[in-house]
C-alpha cells in the first residue's frame, strides 16, 4: 500500500512538475494593454545553448500561437535588446521557423524598393526587419515575445530553440490542413466562412441579381462629377480651381480618383513552393488546369483562379473580369490603380493608371539609378517610347507613375557607402570624382544622391513628354510625404501630380500643407489599408480588431484625406486580400474588398459606397468628412520598450 502510495505521488509531482514547465513557455497576451509580452531565459528552454551565436546563422524555433497577428521576438545580448517582427502562416498550430541570424546582425541589404528590403519569406511563416537593433549576438541569454494591441487575447507557447549552421528549412508540425479546399484558413472559423460549394454558388447568384448603376454617385462616362463641367481636352488633366485642385476627365467634368491597387481576376489565393510546404495543404487544384512552373521545378498553384474556374468554368477569365468592372461600378470605384491586371484597364471601361517599366531603376541601387552610364539615357528613351506608344491616344489612361517607395531615402549617406564598396560602374567614378573635388560629409553624399535622382526624373520626363505628352507623369510613389524639402523642390520640376503612399489613421495634414505649398502640385495617395486577423492573415500595416472597424477605418481615412484641398486621388491596397501562405515576399495581409473565394466583404463594400457618395461634397469643403476613427487601430511602426 505505502509503495502504491508513494509511486502515486512521485507521479503527482512529475506531472506536476511537467505542467509547470510547460506553462512556464506559454505567454497570454493581454488585450487590455497596448504592448504584452514575456521574457524567458533560454537555458530553461534548451539547456546548454551556446551564449555566443557567432559561429551559426540560424535560429531554429518550435512554438505554437492562436493568432496571425505580428509578433516581435528578440534576444537580450550583451549589446542590449534586439528584436524582429513575425507573422506566421500556420496560426493554431506547431510549426518549426529557421530564422537567419543576419537579420539580427545586420542592417537589410540592397533592394529596389522599401517592401523588397525589408520582407522576408520562409515556408511556414514571414519576417519584417523594420526594427529593433542590429549588433553581434554575444552573451545571448533570453527570448522575448511581445506583442502590440493583442486582439481577443491570443497565447503562444515555445518548446524548443536550436542554433543551425546550414539552413535546416522550416516545417508544419500540425495534424489539420492549415488551408483548405477553397483557399480558406482551415485552423480557424468566422462567421461567413465557406464550407460547401452549394454555399459559395449561392452567394455569388445573389451578388450576380444586384443591379449595376452608378446613378448613386452621378458619375460621367469616365467616372466624372456631372454637377461640375470645366474645358474638355479629350484626356485627363488637373486644375486648380477656387483653391482646390481636381482631375478634370476627358469630358470636362471634375474627378477625383477613387481607386484601388492590385486589380486582378483571381488574386489572393497563390500558394508558392507547395511541395515544400507539406501536410499545409488541404487539397490542391488539379494540377491539368492551374499548376504553374517556375523556377527550377518549382510549383505554384492559385486557389483564387480555382474559385473563378468554379464559378464561371472555361470562360473564366473573360467573366471574371467584366464581374470586376460591375463591382467597381456597383461600389463607386472609377480608377484602377497601380500593379492592376492588363486585361481588365484594356477593357477600356474605367480610368486606370499605369507604371513604367524598364527605366533603369537599380536594386543594387537602393532603388535609385546609375544615370551617369553613357548608354542609360537612350535604353531610357528607348522603354519610354515602346512602353506609352500604344497608350498615347488612350483617353482612359490618367498618366504614369514612374516608381515605388525608393528605399534610398533617409540612407544617403549608406548608399554612398554601398557605391564605394561596390563594383567600378560609372556612378562610383562619379561619386569619387564628387568627393575628391568637394570633400566627403554626410551632406555633400546627400547632395551627390540627390542630383542624381534630380537628373534621373528629368530624363524621364523629358522622354514621357515626347512621346505621350496627352497624359500626365504621376511622380514616384514615395514611401511617405515626410521628405526633404530638396526633394519635394526637385518633384515640383518635374512631376504633374506629386504621389506618395501613406499607411497611418489618416493623411497627416501638416505634411500635406508642407507638400503642396512646396511643390505646388495636386497630390495622390498610392496606397493606404486596413486588416484585422479573423481569417488566418496577418492584419495588414494598420490593423483593427474586426471586418466591421475595417469599414469604418476605410470611411475616417478617405474623407479625411478628401477633405485637404490638394489631395485628388487615393488608391486602396489592394482589391483581394493577399495570398495566405505569402506573395513572393512573404506578406499575407488581409487587406481586400474581396477575398479568396471571389466574395466581397460586406462592411468594406457598404463603406466605400458611402464614401464614393460624399467625395465630391467632401472635397469641394461642403460637406464635413466622416469623423469616427476605428477603436484600437493601430500602425506597425516601433513599439514602446516594455520590458
Amino acid at each position: 500500500m505505502f509503495r502504491k502510495l508513494l509511486t502515486f505521488m512521485l507521479l503527482a509531482v512529475l506531472l506536476t512538475a511537467c505542467a509547470q514547465r510547460k506553462a512556464q513557455y506559454i505567454i497570454e497576451f493581454d488585450t487590455t494593454k497596448e504592448v504584452s509580452g514575456k521574457k524567458f531565459a533560454i537555458a530553461d528552454i534548451t539547456p546548454g545553448l551556446p551564449a555566443d551565436w557567432d559561429d551559426y546563422n540560424y535560429v531554429v524555433l518550435e512554438f505554437r500561437i492562436t493568432t496571425s497577428q505580428r509578433f516581435y521576438i528578440g534576444f537580450t545580448t550583451a549589446d542590449g535588446y534586439n528584436e524582429l517582427r513575425i507573422m506566421s502562416y500556420t496560426p493554431n498550430a506547431w510549426n518549426k521557423l529557421a530564422i537567419p541570424l543576419k537579420f539580427y546582425r545586420e542592417l537589410p541589404g540592397s533592394a529596389v524598393d522599401l517592401a523588397a528590403t525589408y520582407n522576408q519569406p520562409r515556408y511556414t511563416g514571414w519576417i519584417n526587419l523594420g526594427v529593433g537593433k542590429r549588433n553581434p549576438l554575444h552573451n545571448v541569454d533570453s527570448i522575448g515575445i511581445r506583442m502590440r494591441m493583442p486582439i481577443g487575447n491570443p497565447t503562444f507557447e515555445i518548446r524548443s530553440i536550436a542554433l543551425a549552421k546550414d539552413d535546416p528549412g522550416d516545417k508544419y508540425l500540425g495534424e489539420k490542413p492549415v488551408v483548405d479546399e477553397f483557399g480558406q484558413w482551415n485552423l480557424g472559423e468566422w462567421e461567413g466562412k465557406i464550407h460547401s460549394l452549394e454555399q459559395l454558388q449561392n452567394e455569388w447568384k445573389a451578388e450576380d441579381s444586384q443591379p449595376v448603376t452608378t446613378d448613386g454617385f452621378n458619375y460621367s462616362q469616365y467616372g466624372g462629377y456631372k454637377q461640375a463641367r470645366v474645358k474638355a481636352t479629350g484626356f485627363f488633366r488637373t486644375e486648380k480651381i477656387d483653391g482646390r485642385w481636381w482631375f478634370v476627365d476627358p469630358e470636362g467634368y471634375l474627378f477625383l480618383s477613387v481607386g484601388v491597387d492590385c486589380v486582378h481576376p483571381g488574386g489572393g489565393g497563390m500558394a508558392r513552393d507547395v511541395d515544400k510546404r507539406e501536410g499545409m495543404f488541404k487539397e490542391l487544384p488539379p494540377d491539368s488546369l492551374l499548376y504553374t512552373r517556375y523556377g527550377r521545378g518549382r510549383r505554384m498553384v492559385s486557389f483564387g483562379t480555382w474559385n473563378l474556374y468554379r464559378r464561371y468554368g472555361n470562360d473564366y477569365r473573360k467573366q471574371a473580369n467584366n464581374n470586376i468592372i460591375n463591382r467597381m461600378t456597383r461600389w463607386g470605384l472609377n480608377t484602377i490603380a497601380n500593379w492592376s491586371s492588363g486585361e481588365v484597364m484594356a477593357l477600356n471601361r474605367k480610368a486606370f493608371i499605369l507604371q513604367l517599366q524598364n527605366i533603369g531603376i537599380d536594386d543594387g541601387l537602393m532603388g535609385l539609378t546609375d544615370i551617369y552610364d553613357k548608354d542609360l539615357n537612350s535604353r531610357i528613351e528607348n522603354s519610354v517610347k515602346e512602353f506609352v506608344t500604344p497608350q498615347k491616344d488612350n483617353p482612359w489612361l490618367i498618366g504614369y507613375f514612374i516608381g515605388n517607395e525608393p528605399a534610398w531615402l533617409g540612407q544617403e549617406t549608406r548608399l554612398c557607402d554601398m557605391i564605394l564598396k561596390g563594383p567600378d560602374r560609372a556612378i562610383k567614378t562619379a561619386l569619387e570624382s564628387h568627393l575628391k573635388t568637394s570633400g566627403d560629409t554626410p551632406e555633400i553624399r546627400k547632395q551627390f544622391i540627390f542630383s542624381t535622382f534630380d537628373e534621373f526624373i528629368a530624363t524621364i520626363n523629358r522622354h514621357l513628354k515626347k512621346y505621350d505628352p496627352n497624359h500626365l507623369n504621376m511622380g514616384i510613389r514615395f514611401g511617405n510625404g515626410h521628405l526633404d524639402p530638396a526633394i519635394h523642390k526637385i518633384c515640383k520640376e518635374h512631376f504633374d501630380v506629386f504621389s506618395f503612399n501613406c499607411y497611418d489613421l489618416r493623411p497627416n495634414v501638416e505634411m500635406m500643407d508642407k507638400t503642396l505649398e512646396i511643390t505646388g502640385l495636386p497630390m495622390i495617395i498610392g496606397e493606404y489599408h486596413f486588416g484585422t486577423v479573423d481569417r488566418g492573415m496577418a492584419q495588414s500595416l494598420w490593423q483593427v480588431d474586426s471586418e466591421r472597424e475595417r469599414g469604418v477605418a476605410y470611411r475616417y481615412y478617405t474623407e479625411q484625406a478628401y477633405s485637404h484641398p490638394g489631395l485628388i486621388g487615393t488608391g486602396y491596397f489592394q482589391w483581394c486580400d493577399q495570398d495566405l501562405t505569402g506573395r513572393g515576399d512573404g506578406e499575407n495581409y488581409n487587406c481586400g474588398f474581396v477575398d479568396v473565394t471571389d466574395r466581397p466583404y460586406p462592411h468594406q463594400v457598404e463603406a466605400l459606397k458611402t464614401t464614393a457618395k460624399r467625395l465630391y461634397d467632401v472635397h469641394a469643403g461642403k460637406t464635413e468628412p466622416f469623423n469616427t476613427p476605428p477603436q484600437r487601430a493601430c500602425g506597425h511602426g516601433d513599439i514602446p520598450n516594455s520590458w
